[in-house]
């Protein structure tokens, strides 16, 4: 068996695509904003992406870059200004931030009718309800590459490796949910036999940054695997998912070009949504 790749740049292309011509059609164009504290070059190079994306599809832009010198109240101050500004309709903070900032206080500060992010302890309480509001980008593009290569949810048993703020918690909820219907458990490192669990899953999201650290023997024959995580190694930028699961896994979306653009994309997404809810 030889899976098939999920390839997120080309489906994010294709949402690009479909954005831009909603876009073109808006009186107001969105405005897109993004604070980033210090000179991390994975960080400015993501930030530097989204605003090509915005360029791209026809979504203004607003960057804001303090140095690593910044205090929480120079975050602070630059929340405000893109909470007051008509121009911004949504905006994030590129995390992780200094170690001295406290970033849930942060996160707390940003407007939740602007929180491009899905962050907000009021939109993912609103997830935990099933409510209306922005959702985490990372949980929405894996469930939209699955959607846009009708691979269903519904039924299936999810493993979810990872209980991060930005993927592994929003994502259980998400794919729980009515119209997602997957049986979903959430594991991480500290899970004791962790394979008897990836071992009997549908469907296996890795997201813990631990360089191929999910093999073909952990998986079922037929499983979809999606690899979220990234680490920084000598060889490079390496995923959780050692390469040999594609002779095993149906679907594969590999890391990098699958989840992460999608990524991208659910951020633009989130901010045309804002905009047309504003409108």
């Amino acid at each position: 068996m030889s899976a098939i790749i999920l390839d997120g740049k080309a489906t994010a292309a294709v949402i690009k695509d479909e954005l831009r011509q909603v876009v073109s059609k808006m009186a107001k164009k969105p405005g897109l904003g993004t604070i980033l504290v210090g000179d991390d070059p994975g960080s400015m190079s993501y930030v530097s992406g989204k605003h090509r994306d915005c360029a791209e599809v026809g979504i203004n832009s607003i960057r804001i870059d303090l140095p690593a010198t910044a205090s929480a109240s120079d975050v602070s101050a630059a929340l405000k200004d893109l909470n007051d500004s008509d121009e911004c309709t949504g905006y994030i903070v590129q995390l992780p931030l200094p170690g001295e900032i406290n970033a849930n206080k942060i996160l707390e500060s940003i407007n939740p009718n602007k929180d491009a992010d899905g962050l907000h302890p009021l939109n993912l309480g609103k997830l935990v309800m099933g409510a209306k509001a922005p959702l985490p980008c990372t949980p929405r593009g894996i469930l939209e590459l699955l959607h846009r290569y009708s691979l269903t949810t519904s039924g299936k048993e999810v493993v979810v490796i990872g209980r991060g703020l930005t993927v592994g918690r929003p994502l259980g909820l998400l794919l729980s949910q009515r119209g997602s219907d997957a049986t979903v458990t959430t594991t991480h490192t500290k899970t004791k036999n962790l394979i008897s669990h990836t071992k009997r899953a549908d469907i296996v999201i890795a997201a813990i940054g631990s360089a191929h650290f999910l093999t073909s023997e952990m998986i079922k024959s037929g499983a979809i695997v999606l690899d979220v995580g990234i680490t920084r190694t000598s060889s490079g930028l390496q995923g959780d998912v050692h390469p040999d699961v594609v002779s095993v896994a149906s679907a594969f979306a590999p890391m990098p070009g699958g989840v992460g653009p999608m990524t991208r994309a659910m951020l633009l997404s989130n901010v045309v949504e804002m905009a047309q809810n504003n409108s």
